[in-house]
């Protein structure tokens, strides 16, 4: 079975339920053979990222860059990863309440220094989700799952 690992900063109820819609769509009953594991940026580890097929990133925009959670996650698997995740499907979903643009950057310069292949676009949200942030995330927990169905 492919492993689907969604590796996310949720702080906020908007984080949650941005988490909770990629959750929703990556365990659609018509995409098959994903396991689907969410781990908090924290204490998601270079075990779990070796064992996926797939990753979905998510993260507040904080003073224009990614949480400093994900930033750890980072921290912590460049160098112990790097050559065995080449390849990698990943998605990303950003919040912010204002400019997400400098998240978007940095989180695409380490996936790029990684060698990850972005697997579906970018989901950015300002302010509170509505229904087409909402729909947007079930997109891409759908995309990335449905990408390494077996």
């Amino acid at each position: 079975m492919a492993v689907l690992l969604i590796v996310h900063h949720t702080p906020s109820p908007a984080c949650r339920e941005l988490l909770d819609e990629v959750r929703r769509g990556a365990t659609d009953p018509e995409i098959t053979g994903v396991e689907v594991r969410a781990r908090a940026a924290l204490a998601a580890t270079a075990s779990d990222l070796l064992a996926a097929d797939a990753v979905v990133l998510g993260t507040p925009a904080n003073i224009g860059y990614m949480s400093g959670a994900l930033k750890h996650f980072f921290d912590q698997v460049f160098y112990v990863c790097g050559e065995d995740t080449r390849g990698l499907p990943f998605g990303l979903y950003v919040h912010g309440n204002q400019g997400v643009e400098g998240a978007v950057q940095a989180v695409g310069t380490i996936t790029g220094a990684m060698g990850w292949t972005q697997s579906a676009e970018t989901v950015t949200v300002t302010g509170a989700p509505d229904r087409a942030a909402r729909e947007a995330c079930w997109e891409l927990g759908a995309t990335v799952a449905a990408g390494i169905s077996r």
